[in-house]
């Protein structure tokens, strides 16, 4: 996602500081290849154009002229107006303080409704709200059992649908059967079609009508591109949208729809998808994903990531044992399942301001060296996690055996533990001091 704009732009920014005065000449060349890269991007022309005027008029006012370094000015321009032109902030779910909220998932066939309603749930909980999942697509007897078997992974209850009941009748069955579960807020699934069509639309207007949903949002897959951001007007105009939620994100989209849907429809990108599994929805933040697009990281999200996955009692012990060089191989595999709970490592580390795009790419740290990694020491005895200076020859064979690699795969594992471990000493000794030195920055 935003992989070959952010490298288009970061040539751009290249160029531009590497002058050292700006002139109306060289910030237009410099726009031009901006303008470029928005397309390229699948960014809808006329916001491109709209931002790019934008950029323009204060790229040449006293803000980058007299500024020192104006390189650097105007990728704060640029900054500053993609953030305006994703929605300046982030729009959280609106339930106007009512006992009982619902939000209706709407949008067409194949676009993740029903896997995004497992995801909101699941987000709802963390939340402190209580959810109720509701399967209302009853022309897809498979739609209903998918949303069921969601629920029992999820451990969310979801209401009772069939093939023969009304989309509507189900909407105002499962409000009655919320309160008496004690939920709070109603997930509605809506069915889809593969195209826009009035049979849909009336249904779903009736629902609306019927219940009066505190959220309607459109679930669009972020791989249509700019048609996403056309089917988000078509269901805006006849159903007025609270928002939109983008799926796939994590896929080859080249990010125009998340770029132009707000500047489009006025309607704001409230949540993206980015993987398959239940935790793979993040909250959209406009400024966020402005300093991501730009290769200046998003340390809140980070933060907020680890938060999540990181228990605090457990992070308190780990930081006693940190600081006695008492870490041992168990709590190193221990800190691994925690890491793996925040996605790949991969857009983890992109989240991280300074970091080099090339150098990124050519990273190959992904789930299967965490797998190898855990079998190594799964292999290990208590005591061979609690001591690993006892790991020699024999036991180093058993080790790779049991786990299914090899014996060089174990010695590149205790090497690096023992360099870590090193590392954590020379800390502790040092304080701050020893840890600027060890920085490669």
């Amino acid at each position: 996602m935003f992989e070959n704009l952010s490298d288009r732009l970061d040539s751009v920014f290249k160029k531009l500081k590497g002058h050292g005065t700006l002139n109306e000449k060289n910030i237009d060349d410099g726009l031009k290849q901006v303008r470029m890269a928005l397309l390229e991007a699948d960014v809808n022309y006329k916001v491109a154009k709209s931002v790019i005027s934008d950029i323009k008029e204060r790229a040449l006012g006293q803000e980058v002229m007299q500024s020192l370094t104006p390189g650097q000015q105007v990728i704060k321009i640029v900054n500053d107006e993609f953030t305006r032109m994703m929605g300046s902030e982030h729009q959280g779910l609106n339930f106007d303080g009512s006992s009982l909220g619902s939000i209706m998932l709407i949008g067409l066939q194949g676009s993740g409704k029903t896997t995004t309603a497992g995801k909101l749930a699941l987000y709802l909980r963390k939340e402190g709200r209580k959810p109720f999942l509701v399967p209302v697509d009853v022309y897809r007897p498979a739609a209903i059992d998918q949303l069921k078997k969601i629920g029992q992974q999820l451990d969310v209850p979801v209401f009772e649908s069939t093939t023969e009941m009304k989309p509507l009748k189900i909407c105002q069955d499962a409000l009655l059967a919320a309160r008496e579960q004690g939920c709070d807020t109603l997930l509605l699934d809506t069915a889809g079609r593969l195209h826009l069509d009035e049979e849909l639309m009336a249904e779903l207007k009736g629902i609306k009508q019927g219940i009066n949903p505190s959220e309607i949002l459109l679930v669009a897959d972020a791989m249509t591109g700019q048609d996403a951001v056309n089917i988000a007007g078509s269901f805006d105009k006849a159903l007025d949208l609270d928002g939109v939620v983008l799926t796939k994100m994590d896929g080859d989209a080249r990010g125009g729809a998340a770029l132009s849907i707000k500047a489009v429809t006025g309607k704001p990108l409230k949540f993206i998808g980015v993987g398959e599994k239940s935790t793979a929805l993040e909250a959209f933040h406009p400024d966020r994903m402005a300093s991501r697009i730009l290769g200046m990281g998003d340390t809140l999200s980070f933060i907020e990531k680890a938060q999540d996955a990181v228990d605090q009692k457990e992070a308190k012990a780990l930081e006693k044992k940190l600081r006695k060089n008492a870490f041992t191989l168990e709590d190193f595999r221990n800190q691994m399942k925690s890491i793996k709970k925040m996605g790949s490592i991969k857009d983890l580390i992109g989240m991280l301001p300074g970091i080099n795009k090339k150098q990124l790419k050519g990273l190959n740290i992904g789930d299967k060296e965490f797998v190898r990694i855990e079998a190594i020491i799964n292999s290990m005895t208590p005591e061979e996690r609690r001591v690993h200076t006892i790991i020699k020859g024999s036991r180093k064979k058993r080790i790779a055996n049991g786990s299914g690699t090899t014996v060089q795969d174990v010695n590149k594992l205790l090497k690096s533990y023992s360099q870590s471990m090193k590392m954590i000493k020379k800390f502790n000794k040092g304080g701050m001091r020893s840890l600027k030195n060890m920085l490669p920055f």
